[in-house]
């Protein structure tokens, strides 16, 4: 009975499903065939299910509300995604947060946000202050982007960029756009969590292929192909989040022979490309966005405030994106738009990302360094970005050393909350940004040598 209920609250039995046999579902649960029978009598009785005589037992029970809880493997909190998001977002002035995605408040650009805040409050006669935006987006900011790809090393009109809220809400689009439900999807095997979480709102079915140095592990990729015959792979070219790895060109060739291949479409988030030095391949500009969806924000080096997102698409794909995303939102914020091609724009951004490269350098020597000391080993030390994968001493259970960390006022990434294979018990993800005080060590090192 509650195999049965669990099945329709993670909508695994949709109104109308008929259910297992009676005689598959004694196999499998190796009780008694009558045991089975006064279960589904009993339920039959509530009203969660009705027989049809000759034919089976069948859902008679509404759609459940989605809850993506449920829909996700039952996970300690320690290492649940929705619990270490909120943990970060409603982390109080005295929590350190080295285990959070973002940079600190004071590592952004505020000098430059405030000047072109003070340039929008003098303009006159300003619609974006009160009025809708474009289906697409501002255009001087979608212009800004054509010319940044073009510097890439492919061309992307302005028509065939929408702007959105969000990197999260451009992968959502992409989702409505070409998922269906049951769709199977590859992702990197760890990947950015937030990745999972959106996978499972759209309730397709996940599959993890394992990330190495140089990229995804190709024979598992092509292994997953044939097997799941996915639809989407969704993944990070540039400072691979949580890894840090950046994709290599023969890795990159490989892939888009692969899915072009199997018709599959690839979402390549670019969120970090700011933070590269060297930048690495990109697949959307190998592929000409023939089988390739590029995305990005601006959360990550500018402000997170503004919520600002991108897709760089087909242009058959941006007009159905186009739809979706006046259903869904309407339209755009022509406010944060603007304030972002602003700050992009300006003469000083560019100096504040030569700066702040160089600050995320020293601060990756010094963690890795303070790290080790501990005997924490990174995976990869990386050359560029924020994040620091690593493992921990001894085979200790992150997820234990997250929760201890949690009651000193540390919030940690344990890495089984990026690995949908939960094969990352040991490993975690440290942003050197906020790394910086030296109670994050102190409290981690307690931390450990109370688990062991």
């Amino acid at each position: 009975m509650q195999m049965i209920r669990a099945q329709i609250t993670n909508r695994s039995l949709t109104p109308g499903a008929k259910l297992p046999s009676i005689r598959s579902v004694a196999a499998n649960m190796q009780v008694s065939k009558s045991t089975v029978v006064e279960a589904y009598d009993r339920l039959a009785a509530e009203g969660v299910i009705r027989s049809r005589p000759g034919s089976g037992f069948y859902s008679a029970a509404p759609l459940a509300p989605l809850s993506l809880a449920e829909l996700a493997p039952r996970l300690d909190r320690a290492i649940d995604p929705f619990w270490v998001s909120r943990q970060s977002l409603e982390a109080g002035q005295g929590m350190l947060k080295p285990g959070c995605g973002w940079l600190p408040s004071d590592w952004m650009p505020e000098e430059d946000i405030r000047r072109a805040l003070r340039n929008l409050a003098r303009t006159t006669e300003h619609p974006k202050l009160t009025d809708y935006g474009p289906p697409l987006g501002l255009a001087p900011l979608r212009q800004f982007l054509s010319r940044r790809m073009a510097e890439q090393g492919f061309h992307v009109g302005p028509d065939q960029v929408l702007l959105t809220e969000s990197g999260t809400q451009a992968i959502d689009l992409v989702c409505r756009l070409l998922l269906q439900p049951g769709d199977a999807v590859l992702v990197d095997d760890p990947c950015y969590f937030n990745f999972l979480a959106l996978l499972r709102a759209h309730q397709a079915k996940i599959v993890g292929i394992p990330y190495t140095l140089e990229g995804p592990d190709i024979e598992r990729f092509e292994q997953a192909l044939t097997e799941h015959r996915p639809r989407l792979y969704i993944t990070n070219s540039g400072l691979h989040n949580p890894t840090g790895a950046s994709l290599k060109a023969t890795t990159a060739h490989k892939i888009l022979k692969l899915v072009e291949a199997h018709g599959v479409i690839v979402v390549e988030d670019d969120i970090f490309a700011d933070f590269e030095i060297e930048p690495a391949p990109r697949l959307a500009a190998l592929d000409g966005l023939e089988h390739v969806v590029r995305i990005g924000s601006f959360s990550k080096t500018l402000s997170a405030s503004f919520r600002c997102g991108y897709i760089a698409a087909r242009p058959d794909w941006i007009d159905k994106l186009t739809d979706l995303r006046i259903a869904t939102g309407f339209a755009s914020s022509p406010l944060s738009q603007d304030l972002v091609v602003n700050v992009l724009g300006s003469s000083t951004y560019r100096k504040y990302l030569e700066t702040l490269r160089v600050r995320l350098a020293k601060a990756r020597a010094d963690t890795i360094r303070r790290l080790r000391a501990l005997g924490i080993e990174p995976w990869l030390e990386p050359n560029a970005g924020m994040f620091v994968w690593c493992r921990l001493p001894a085979r200790l259970d992150a997820a234990d050393v997250a929760r201890g960390a949690l009651n000193e006022g540390v919030v940690l990434a344990p890495g089984n909350v990026f690995s949908p294979s939960q094969t990352a018990t040991d490993s975690m993800r440290f942003n050197v940004a906020q790394c910086t005080n030296e109670r994050v060590f102190t409290v981690l090192e307690r931390a450990m040598a109370n688990v062991a």
